[in-house]
């Protein structure tokens, strides 16, 4: 008796789920929510070196805000906070779509005075992580994303 209403439970739950609409996002509803996310927030969190254990201190790249430019290219309009100096950055890169989560994709981004690297950094809801590389060094980035007050 409990097996068969188990078994009618799952079943039903089963040809609800596979009845229930497919919400449809276009490209421009996944920019429009993509450039809403990245409006007056800071990215707060630490990485890590792949030459050794250590988690490095608290980073925060404040994001006043982005535009896209053409294709997968978007500005971003930020900032560096790092070692008590505030750094402004526009910085184009490429965003990258794997279903409705954007990618930041950098390949050997040379960055004046600050060197040139490379990123895959994900972003959802209120979290990023990824990885970095510089010249010689790179490894784990993450953490949240806060909204500016």
């Amino acid at each position: 008796m409990y097996r068969t209403r188990l078994f009618v439970l799952i079943s039903v739950a089963i040809l609800v789920s596979g009845c229930s609409e497919k919400v449809v996002t276009t490209q421009d509803q996944l920019d429009q929510k993509f450039a809403a996310m990245m409006k007056g927030v800071t990215l707060v969190g630490r990485s890590t070196r792949l030459s050794d254990d250590k988690i490095i201190g608290e980073e925060k790249y404040v994001i006043e805000g982005v535009t896209k430019l053409v294709g997968d290219t978007w500005l971003f309009r930020s900032r560096l906070q790092h070692d008590g100096t505030d750094i402004p950055l526009p910085i184009p890169v490429t965003i990258k779509w794997a279903g409705d989560t954007p990618v930041i994709t950098l390949t050997d981004l040379s960055i004046p005075g600050m060197g040139t690297y490379t990123a895959r950094v994900l972003l959802y809801r209120d979290q990023y992580a990824g990885t970095w590389s510089g010249k010689d060094h790179g490894g784990q980035i993450f953490g949240k994303i806060v909204r500016n007050r």
